[in-house]
């Protein structure tokens, strides 16, 4: 199993905006399978987009369904503007 981490830095004011957008738009997409988490103690404005798959295989071949999923392109118009830089992270859960 592998655990994806997507982390975004997001602009001063707009992280409860970009969370709430990720949320709404992966609840419809992949429910029960994503969740998202903000900064508590660490750097101001983090978003954290968190999935679970059973092999990068399996995570390349979600990506590709949820692309192409024409609903949640709508959803998620606009995200690009609420973050300054992002990255993502595979772990293998051992």
């Amino acid at each position: 199993m592998i655990i994806v981490r997507e982390t975004f830095t997001a602009k001063p004011g707009c992280a409860s905006k970009l969370a709430a957008q990720l949320k709404g738009a992966l609840e419809a997409a992949m429910p029960g399978r994503a969740r998202v988490l903000t900064d508590l103690i660490g750097p101001f404005n983090t978003v954290v987009l968190e999935t679970a798959a059973g092999s990068v295989g399996e995570f390349e071949t979600e990506l590709a369904r949820v692309m192409a999923d024409e609903a949640l392109r709508v959803k998620m118009q606009g995200y690009t503007d609420l973050y300054l830089t992002g990255r993502r992270e595979v772990y293998r859960v051992v």
